[in-house]
């Protein structure tokens, strides 16, 4: 795509000596929103922390014509990347208005309220309680604040990993809805997400990772015509239902790390009561014991 607003080449990376990502390459333009899709442990949510500078890759990541994959976190935000991460990473003891505040570090002081002004304006629900705790939302209420104070900074490429996690379907469908509204502002969006029909929903073109590769890329719409590819491959069910879980097998391949039933299974429930991936999880254990 040329004048790609993001680029991906050839970008490999790993979680010491686990190799999570093998030579993915991607792209998003300017005001465009892409979708990036896989199961449990595919890479997406190491994609977008290769590309926010959370992790160091191998390869190129070029934005806005600039190379970034060397730069830390703040400076890569500085140029106008925002990373919503799954989990949303709030602060739960500061209130609604001092979330939003550290948002707004890579903006003069001055252009500071008129940002915080334009995400109340987005997310009315949240004027409502500028004082509240950010623990003390509800998960919908959580979610809406992450991407709010993401927005803050007006960013010109906004990250966000699982938007729909944890959440009840009537909420899922509100947040999707804002993503038109997010990328006619000229703010390109990046979605991970397994909610499938709703991500084909808003998105343009939609990449499809299998074990750390992209194994299909091209527009929703086709990948939409694809029911069969989408169910059987990597995604599970197209229409938004359950999420499938890894099993043993399946994932200690695509990772290749041995781990041993009764683990897996401790790792899925805490997965779920902590509301993160088995892939995060995974990781930290590697990286705590330094081997796999």
């Amino acid at each position: 795509m040329s004048g790609a607003l993001l680029s991906l080449e050839d970008v490999s990376a790993s979680y010491g000596r686990v190799r999570a990502l093998f030579g993915v390459s991607l792209e998003v333009a300017e005001g465009e929103a892409v979708a990036l899709l896989g199961a449990n442990g595919a890479g997406k949510s190491t994609t977008l922390r290769a590309i926010s500078g959370v992790i160091r890759p191998e390869g190129r990541v070029v934005f806005d014509g600039k190379r970034i994959d060397r730069l830390a976190p703040d400076s890569i935000a500085r140029l106008g990347v925002a990373h919503v991460p799954e989990g949303r990473g709030l602060f739960p003891s500061l209130s609604v208005i001092e979330n939003l505040k550290t948002g707004t570090f890579v903006r003069a002081a001055t252009e500071r309220p008129a940002g915080i002004e334009r995400v109340l304006d987005l997310f009315p629900v949240l004027r409502e309680r500028p004082g509240q705790l950010a623990g003390t939302l509800s998960g919908g209420e959580q979610q809406m604040l992450a991407i709010a104070r993401g927005l803050v900074s007006e960013p010109r490429l906004l990250l966000v990993d699982e938007l729909s996690l944890g959440l009840a379907p009537t909420i899922v469908g509100k947040l999707f809805a804002l993503i038109p509204s997010i990328t006619e502002s000229g703010t390109a969006v990046l979605l991970v997400e397994q909610f499938v029909a709703q991500a084909l929903g808003v998105a343009r073109r939609a990449y499809v990772l299998e074990s750390g590769r992209v194994a299909w890329t091209g527009t929703t719409e086709a990948l939409a015509g694809r029911r069969e590819f989408v169910e059987a491959s990597y995604l599970g069910r197209a229409d938004g239902g359950r999420r499938r879980n890894a099993g043993a097998p399946e994932f200690t391949e695509r990772v290749q790390v041995q781990v041993p039933v009764g683990e897996l299974r401790a790792l899925q429930r805490r997965a779920a009561a902590d509301g993160r991936s088995i892939e995060d999880l995974l990781a930290e254990r590697v990286i705590e014991r330094g081997r796999p």
